[in-house]
């Protein structure tokens, strides 16, 4: 049962029809803009026009992958697509079951309400949620005391969207109710190329074919930072130099910016060379890795050992993590005797 006395909803950002406005979005707004995740895309484009087909709301989805991959938006692509209102909030934001029931009952026939990192619901909420995935149902409490009574509320026919870059930590009956589960996947550097070279065109830049592959291939397989580095090249390139993203303006800025060309920054090199320096190339545990370059556990297992070990510069073992004969390699570090050559 759910106690409501004095709740507040959940901030939502609404998208009644995530129309377009004067102010140009770098955000694809259907599935025919948005670049990569082909067979997901694929997939998504059958299921949706089926259930627009039957006059029915979309199956509750779940997203999961890294960050910067396109969770979010595929969440309002699919609100355009099934030309509904989208409600967002997060895990975190909801704080009581009074916020999540708030919010549900605010929801109207076909609605998406967008849960960004669902793994971090407490508990408590997720009870809520069990009866209104499956039934679309929600039993709250009416007043304290011996006045008290349990008031049953039928909910529209809704579709929830939850995000999480883990889903290992979503719990396995809330993960059991979602009726679609879809993993993104790192992008490849011509995917990249189209996103960016899309972005250019809208934000007015300048570019010429170099210059965008050499920052696709310095934005760790991720369309975030891919348009984040051509933003800030852009700057480069206005300031510093003609104005035009040439391959050499690219390779400029992201030197400047202490980025090299596969896409390393300052702390991708301090993590491995401390490994290789420090620990003789590993392994080394987690927490010791931490206090060694001053960065929180949990950052370097979100946010930068994905992309190395995608390159291949890092390996988990049992014992830690350790770096490989490519992490060597990159940094010109002789592996006999962990100096680096000049």
């Amino acid at each position: 049962m759910i106690e409501i006395n004095d709740t507040k909803l959940v901030d939502p950002k609404v998208h009644s029809k995530i129309e377009e406005t004067e102010e140009k979005s770098i955000r694809p707004k259907n599935l025919d803009e948005f670049v990569g995740q082909s067979k997901m895309k694929n997939n998504l484009l059958v299921f949706i026009e089926a259930a627009k087909k039957r006059g029915d709301a979309l199956e509750h989805t779940l997203f999961y992958g890294p960050p910067g991959l396109g969770k979010t938006t595929l969440s309002m692509i699919i609100a355009k697509e099934m030309d509904k209102k989208l409600y967002q909030t997060s895990g975190p934001a909801i704080e009581k079951q009074g916020d999540l029931a708030s919010l549900l009952t605010n929801l109207e026939e076909g609605d998406i309400l967008f849960i960004d990192e669902i793994h971090r619901l407490k508990s408590s909420i997720e009870e809520i949620l069990y009866s209104a995935l499956e039934d679309f149902y929600i039993d709250i409490m009416i007043g304290n005391g011996p006045t008290a009574r349990s008031m049953r509320i039928d909910l529209p026919k809704f579709t929830l969207i939850g995000a999480t870059t883990k889903a290992s930590m979503v719990s396995a009956p809330l993960r059991d109710r979602l009726g679609q589960i879809f993993r993104l996947n790192f992008y490849s550097e011509n995917e990249l190329e189209q996103i960016i070279s899309r972005s250019a065109k809208i934000l007015k830049i300048e570019t010429e074919p170099l210059g965008l592959k050499k920052i696709s291939e310095c934005s760790r397989f991720t369309p975030r930072i891919a348009n984040r580095l051509l933003r800030r090249v852009r700057d480069f390139a206005q300031i510093k130099f003609e104005g035009k993203v040439t391959e050499e303006v690219a390779k400029k800025a992201l030197k400047l910016m202490d980025i090299d060309e596969k896409g390393l920054d300052e702390i991708d090199r301090a993590l491995l060379s401390t490994i290789i320096e420090k620990y003789n190339g590993g392994p080394v545990g987690l927490n010791t890795l931490s206090a060694s370059i001053s960065e929180e556990a949990n950052t370097i297992e979100e946010m930068y050992e994905p992309f190395l070990l995608k390159l291949g510069f890092l390996s988990r073992t049992p014992r830690g993590r350790t770096a490989t004969d490519l992490a060597y390699q990159h940094l010109g570090i002789n592996r006999n005797t962990d100096k680096i050559l000049l």
